[in-house]
């Protein structure tokens, strides 16, 4: 099983943060990567900066017949169309792409890292996540998805909100 996170937390020539989700996937589809399923949209303070702009995001199961690295430079063209600049760590972005999981396997390299190595920490992978897959279980700890929700903060698990489309409109 192969999932990614998407996330978007400023407006770009597409539209406002949900817009550039959905032609994110879009242009995932256009690399001729199925897409399996969708989670609803979440939306979370910026971290580590909540006085940022809020994201939006969702976790998104696909099929892709490559390798990581292949996948990885795929999400980077992606990325780049989607207007992505990066200038420094954490900054407000039309566009981000992770992989989450890619089929349970676990790998260091320079440009790949999986699982990623910070999405049993975050509740804006961890609840939507949960929605489209809740038997998943870490490739490193081992733990189940719902043993890494249950160990969020309190105020970790209090401000992220499911949206519906209507409400980011």
């Amino acid at each position: 099983m192969i999932l990614l996170g998407i996330g978007s937390n400023l407006e770009s020539k597409f539209g406002n943060r949900l817009s550039n989700i959905k032609k994110t996937i879009d242009f995932l589809k256009e690399e001729k990567i199925k897409i399996i399923q969708i989670s609803d949209f979440y939306e979370t303070p910026s971290y580590p900066d909540s006085e940022l702009p809020k994201f939006i995001n969702v976790v998104v199961q696909i099929n892709f017949n490559q390798n990581p690295k292949e996948l990885m430079s795929l999400i980077l063209k992606v990325e780049k169309k989607m207007g992505r600049i990066r200038n420094y760590l954490n900054e407000p972005r039309t566009c981000d792409i992770d992989i989450i999981d890619f089929d349970g396997k676990v790998m260091n390299s320079k440009n790949v890292t999986l699982p990623h190595p910070k999405s049993h920490e975050r509740n804006f992978v961890l609840y939507p996540l949960y929605e489209i897959c809740p038997n998943w279980i870490h490739p490193v700890n081992k733990e189940k998805i719902e043993i890494l929700i249950k160990k969020l903060s309190l105020k970790t698990t209090n401000e992220i909100t499911r949206m519906k489309e209507s409400d980011i409109l």
